[in-house]
């Protein structure tokens, strides 16, 4: 089905190129509102520049800076070998902006990108403005703006962009099929699995799919099997320049021999289809499916069992069908018409239904998590974009065609002008928090290690540029249990853990034997971690010999995880049916005073009058009530009184206008009376930071 176009199918590139450079505008353009909101703000910059807003940027910014310093240490985790790091350590020798600057906007320009194949997917099918349309709105679809945006410094600038690229490549070779467009199949495959290997899945998707469309619609053709030939190329688990050459070298010899003998052409794609099943195949999706779809306790193959992270990360849950349609397209009115028109754009266009994976993948995200609706963005917006165009053809004047057109790409995009303007996501953190963690690496040397939860490991290693246990990688439940349980459990048991999780961590490196916590157990010759902990006494002297300074670094920010923190080592590691009831904690921040009662929200309030605490409307003895605030000299003020021999213990932390109710458990723990009451014992920890937003102590054994 044909529309009318300004003669773009007609090797006329001007209009094309005018598209492609007013869709990168307008997408970059919107992306400055993010800006313009918080460049007034002190407390978001740093260095003269405006901080990142994603912890994963943390990450390949400290590569980047360590490729560019030529240094880093065994078991700092710096990613130097990764392609983002690598594309930025390069663009910051070449580009006259500072370091800051450069990891700011590179996701704004390199996720703007995505028009480009947008558009020119609509030209190969000989229908532009159909892709101009849709690079309209996938360029600022909620999903796709989300992860970005100005600041979201991470590998998803390019993750779709470079999957659209390649399945430009391969709809280019099935509209033209000339043989000179097959190494660019190889070319974008191999770039979107080099900068992305978990794309291996996807692309593998769009294997297959390349694979059933020539079965069903040219399996006579075998020139799309060459097609086919060239992905399986680009998708190798092999060196780029080894995938490279090997693309060449087939392509030359299609040149060479254009009526290769079927045998021999078989034969050849038989043999490269046998390197890709042998040097991966389907291992790694499988390995993928798994780290997504299991929950819960996960065995380490040891006999011990832990907290599975991903049953804690938000983006791996299911979501509601309006958030996933709005997600994708803005609002749900504009997803129902782009799913219509996706359907009618794939019988209109059969090339696009090289896009179904994409789709695949992006629709999981109703069971399996918002983070998987930013692989649908681009085909929808293609659906949405076909209906458009089907839906003015028959205006016969072309200005009010036109003008019909814009109106309704107007209306479809304002849902998503309106979620740019109000989706002011703030940096990881503020200045003064960035001020501390200098202050850290000043005092620290970069083979000193802090232990703090996962959340913070990244900027820390940035700023401070020393080790941390966990960060946002190194986070399964095998090495996040040491750390949950040096950060909740009693002073003594804290600072024995710190001491072990580091110096067996450190020895990890040197004998590539990961599984600390069965190495601690197997050590002490005991089967619990509680036994192990009985055992250590500072004058006994069997914690191992220090190597290094240990730092503990307990945020502010950790007050509203903390409960998640906990999960981690709250559990028997033995026998995962054995459940063991959570402890207590809750913080409230809009306290509501209501005479009689102090009501914190979520059904929980402290009675005045009986001094108790109603949670849920049952009603249990307030042991304690501590008001902690800070003095005009900036040192912490504790007033206690004590109401009861049992039951939950309530804190007033007056300077945060912050309730915390807990039990014993989370009142002992080793974050709330070092960092809420800065109670810690002398002959194990030291304090070096006392900050209101954070407190860091060193660790003394």
């Amino acid at each position: 089905m044909q529309f009318f176009e300004l003669k773009t199918n007609r090797a006329n590139w001007i209009w094309t190129t005018i598209f492609i450079l007013v869709a990168f505008a307008f997408a970059l353009a919107l992306r400055t509102i993010w800006v313009l909101e918080f460049q007034g703000h002190d407390q978001n910059i740093w260095n003269a520049a405006l901080m990142i807003n994603t912890n994963d940027g943390y990450y390949f910014a400290e590569g980047a800076r360590d490729i560019l310093a030529k240094v880093h240490q065994n078991g700092d985790l710096s990613p130097i070998d990764n392609p983002l790091s690598l594309v930025t350590a390069w663009l910051a020798v070449v580009l006259p902006v500072s370091f800051e600057t450069l990891i700011l906007w590179m996701p704004a320009v390199f996720g703007s990108l995505i028009v480009i194949p947008m558009v020119l997917i609509g030209r190969a099918l000989g229908q532009t403005t159909l892709g101009f349309v849709a690079a309209l709105l996938a360029s600022i679809a909620n999903s796709y703006y989300n992860r970005t945006m100005v600041g979201y410094y991470d590998t998803d600038m390019l993750t779709i962009v470079l999957p659209l690229i390649s399945i430009y490549a391969i709809i280019l070779a099935v509209q033209t099929q000339k043989r000179r467009f097959l190494p660019l199949i190889t070319l974008f495959f191999a770039l979107s699995q080099w900068w992305y290997p978990q794309s291996y899945s996807l692309n593998t998707a769009i294997l297959v799919m390349t694979l059933a469309y020539t079965v069903v619609f040219e399996r006579k053709n075998r020139y799309f099997y060459q097609i086919s030939l060239f992905v399986i190329i680009g998708i190798l688990t092999l060196p780029l320049w080894v995938k490279g050459i090997t693309a060449l070298a087939v392509l030359a010899l299609f040149y060479a021999k254009p009526t290769l003998k079927s045998s021999l052409f078989w034969g050849l794609f038989g043999v490269v289809l046998l390197v890709h099943f042998s040097t991966g195949g389907i291992e790694p999706i499988v390995n993928q499916l798994k780290s997504y779809v299991v929950g819960g306790s996960v065995s380490t193959g040891e006999g011990l069992y832990f907290y599975d992270v991903v049953a804690t990360v938000r983006e791996a849950g299911s979501i509601p069908f309006e958030v996933f349609a709005q997600r994708i397209s803005g609002h749900t009115i504009t997803f129902v018409l782009a799913c219509m028109g996706y359907v009618g754009a794939l019988i209109a266009y059969r090339p696009l239904l090289l896009t179904l994976p994409l789709v695949g993948l992006g629709f999981i995200a109703m069971n399996s998590g918002l983070r998987f609706t930013i692989y649908a963005v681009p085909a929808m917006a293609i659906g949405f974009a076909y209906l458009v165009m089907l839906s003015t053809r028959g205006i016969a004047l072309i200005p009010l065609r036109y003008g019909v057109i814009a109106l309704l790409t107007t209306a479809a995009l304002y849902p998503n002008y309106l979620h740019i303007r109000e989706y002011m996501t703030p940096s990881v953190f503020v200045k003064q928090e960035v001020s501390l963690l200098n202050q850290l690496g000043e005092m620290s040397n970069s083979e000193d290690y802090v232990v703090t939860w996962w959340d913070f490991g990244y900027p820390i290693r940035y700023y401070s540029d020393v080790k941390t246990l966990v960060d946002g990688g190194k986070h399964t439940g095998d090495v996040n249990y040491p750390v949950s349980f040096a950060l909740t459990q009693p002073q003594n048991y804290s600072a024995y853990m710190g001491r072990l999780a580091v110096e067996y961590t450190q020895k990890s490196f040197e004998n590539n034997k990961s599984a600390i916590v069965e190495h601690m157990l197997k050590d002490f010759n005991v089967s619990t971690i509680d036994d192990m902990m009985v055992g250590i006494d500072l004058n006994t002297k069997v914690l191992p010999k220090s190597t290094r300074n240990v730092y503990f670094y307990l945020p502010l920010r950790m007050m509203e995880i903390f409960p998640t923190v906990a999960l981690f080592s709250t559990l028997d590691i033995h026998n995962p049916n054995n459940k063991i009831n959570p402890p207590f904690f809750y913080s409230s921040d809009g306290a509501q005073d209501m005479g009689k009662s102090i009501e914190l929200g979520n059904g929980i309030s402290l009675l005045k009058d009986k001094n108790m605490i109603s949670i849920q409307g049952q009603e249990i003895p307030i042991k304690s009530f501590y008001e902690v605030g800070y003095g005009e000299d900036k040192k912490v003020r504790v007033n206690e009184q004590s109401i009861s021999s049992s039951g939950m213990s309530v804190v007033y932390m007056a300077s945060y206008g912050k309730f915390l109710v807990m039990d014993d458990f989370y009142f002992n723990s080793s974050y709330i009376q070092m960092f809420v009451f800065e109670n810690y014992d002398k002959k194990l920890f030291e304090p070096v930071i006392l900050d209101p937003l954070a407190k860091v102590y060193k660790l003394k054994v």
